[in-house]
């Protein structure tokens, strides 16, 4: 039964109920025949009224829900654009707002939903890819000794030397994914200390310099007259700075220059930049650069591309300290990768 017919119903009962206490009285010698009359039909009267005003202050309030559940029926067939007007008395138009915005972030939740989703597949795609090549160059090599058709020692020695490449890669890789996945298991970061910054790269350069001496790449390091510390985890920033460098080192060309630069910036944070002399990095893929697997030139081989992992794992990690991370560059101009990090006491 329909809203407005339980209000008549309701009505009609009130009236019936008065009638029926009036003939009580009447049967009482309470009022008098034409008392009855004139009260009765007063009571008829105004049950009546109230029906129609009923009937006309409810047809807004039936209108909305009826428009609210049919919006909640097309919700339900997939429908998530579907919205309801905003109109009605106060407490309608708060709920139709209220509906309206649970519709918006519903649509918004799905859409991130399938962007999640369609990042997954082609996260494991790009994962298989990555998997997939050295693995089919170990094997095609280690079937090529088994079978005896290397028989000199150069060619013996070089087999090996690309066996023990791919194997190397492979397990880069694979530290690469455990190192991303570890990162994104964790609720929040490690406890973080004021260090000295310094004190960071100091630690961290030497490790570089045969791959720089290998391209002949000059390395220039500035650093401010004065001590920085940061407040940061010493292990993590040392993992940021490696792979920008590994990055501005994969790009450089020979005989290039790399530049780390350390700047004490306002707001309270110290910002860290490593530049080369690379390709640049066009304005489109600035934002996708630090995604998982993303490179400017797919076609372009793993060993000269990288995993594609290295600046996924340095955004996350200066997230994580509370700093952030961006690109300067433009194409054929070189590169700038920058991060911040809050000051320390």
């Amino acid at each position: 039964m329909k809203l407005n017919n339980y209000l008549v119903l309701a009505n009609l009962i009130s009236i019936a109920a008065i009638v029926s206490v009036l003939f009580i009285f009447y049967s009482y010698m309470l009022l008098s025949s034409q008392q009855l009359l004139m009260l009765s039909i007063a009571a008829i009267a105004a049950g009546c009224v109230s029906a129609g005003l009923h009937f006309f202050v409810m047809r807004p309030v039936v209108s909305a829900v009826l428009r609210i559940g049919t919006a909640t029926a097309e919700f339900a067939s997939g429908a998530l654009r579907t919205r309801v007007p905003v109109v009605g008395p106060v407490e309608l138009k708060v709920l139709a707002e209220q509906f309206n915005l649970m519709g918006t972030k519903l649509e918004e939740s799905f859409r991130q939903v399938k962007a999640s989703e369609k990042s997954r597949r082609e996260l494991v795609a790009n994962l298989a890819h990555d998997l997939r090549t050295p693995l089919a160059s170990v094997q095609s090599y280690v079937e090529a000794l088994e079978d005896g058709i290397v028989e000199d020692e150069e060619a013996f020695r070089r087999y090996l030397a690309t066996i023990r490449s791919e194997s190397l890669r492979l397990g880069t890789l694979i530290q690469d994914l455990f190192e991303l996945s570890t990162l994104d298991a964790e609720e929040r970061s490690q406890e973080t200390v004021s260090a000295l910054l310094d004190d960071v790269l100091i630690e961290l350069l030497p490790r570089f310099a045969k791959l720089l001496e290998d391209k002949t790449l000059d390395l220039q390091v500035k650093l401010p007259e004065q001590f920085l510390r940061c407040q940061m985890v010493p292990q993590q920033v040392q993992r940021i700075i490696q792979n920008l460098l590994e990055n501005a080192i994969r790009h450089s060309p020979r005989n290039g220059i790399i530049g780390i630069e350390v700047d004490d910036v306002a707001k309270g944070f110290v910002r860290v930049s490593v530049t080369d002399q690379g390709k640049g990095v066009p304005e489109q893929a600035k934002e996708q650069i630090f995604e998982r697997f993303y490179r400017l030139d797919p076609s372009r081989s793993r060993s000269e591309g990288g995993s594609g992992l290295g600046l996924a794992i340095a955004k996350s990690l200066v997230l994580q300290q509370g700093g952030e991370i961006g690109v300067i560059s433009r194409p054929g101009g070189g590169s700038c990768f920058w991060f911040t990090l809050p000051k320390g006491d």
